[in-house]
């Protein structure tokens, strides 16, 4: 089994501003929304394809009970419902209810065969590839649970999840400070709790197609065990026909 450490022991940065002068990391030459991020931001410690470390099922659940309890309350809370998608999705999505239809995509085809609640399974590599294989406006809402510290093109993913997502959809981004540490981005073991929040924010900021952004802390301050934090937007009003400038 490969570990999963807590961050609480990794050493914490106060805050990234220290580090964002106006250099241009790993991703300037592609996209300057990247500018900003510190050189080597977005690297791993294991740099080989994600494909061989997913490989091995992992039928167990990343976080405790007490935050897949407060998953499952942010789900409700926020109405997620009707098509849903799943992103970096395995055996269990927790939803308290299952929405009316559930596309989960991830890297393990046993682990995406064994969810309960998918309608539909979808092995794709985000990492290697951050366009998703689905039609403009396709679903009603989207989640990416314990996951988003694994992405290398975040502002590219939040793209596309913004262009399959219907006018007003919420997509919600949970972490706790939990993870595979060789594939988390070193930027994020870099850094602490408070300094997530403002990373996943950023990456709302920084994408296209998204209005105003939450960022919380969903376990109580006094909470024995792992902590739950939840980043989440709406996707704008303004459809996909009319982001196209004229020609």
């Amino acid at each position: 089994m490969w570990p999963l450490v807590s961050r609480s022991t990794e050493p914490r940065v106060a805050g990234l501003e220290r580090d964002r002068r106006e250099r241009v990391g790993d991703h300037g030459g592609v996209d300057e929304r990247y500018r900003g991020f510190p050189d080597g931001f977005f690297e791993r410690t294991d740099p080989s394809p994600d494909a061989r470390f997913y490989a091995p099922p992992r039928l167990v659940t990343h976080i405790d009970e007490g935050a897949v309890a407060a998953v499952g309350a942010l789900y409700d809370e926020l109405g997620l419902s009707g098509d849903v998608l799943d992103l970096c999705s395995s055996w269990v999505s927790h939803f308290r209810v299952a929405p009316d239809r559930l596309v989960v995509l991830g890297m393990n085809p046993v682990e995406l065969d064994r969810n309960p609640q998918a309608a539909a399974r979808v092995v794709h590599d985000l990492n290697r590839d951050p366009q998703v294989p689905f039609a403009d406006a396709s679903f009603d809402a989207a989640t990416c649970c314990v996951s988003v510290d694994y992405l290398v093109h975040p502002i590219e993913v939040f793209d596309e999840v913004a262009r399959v997502l219907r006018p007003h959809a919420p997509f919600a981004c949970t972490f706790s400070n939990r993870c595979f540490p060789t594939k988390a981005i070193r930027g994020w073991l870099a850094t602490d709790d408070e300094s997530h929040l403002v990373i996943v924010r950023d990456y709302f900021h920084r994408s296209n197609g998204w209005g105003d952004v939450v960022a919380e802390r969903r376990t109580p301050p006094n909470h024995t065990g792992d902590p739950l934090f939840a980043v989440w937007a709406e996707r704008d009003g303004v459809s996909i026909a009319d982001r196209v400038a004229p020609t």
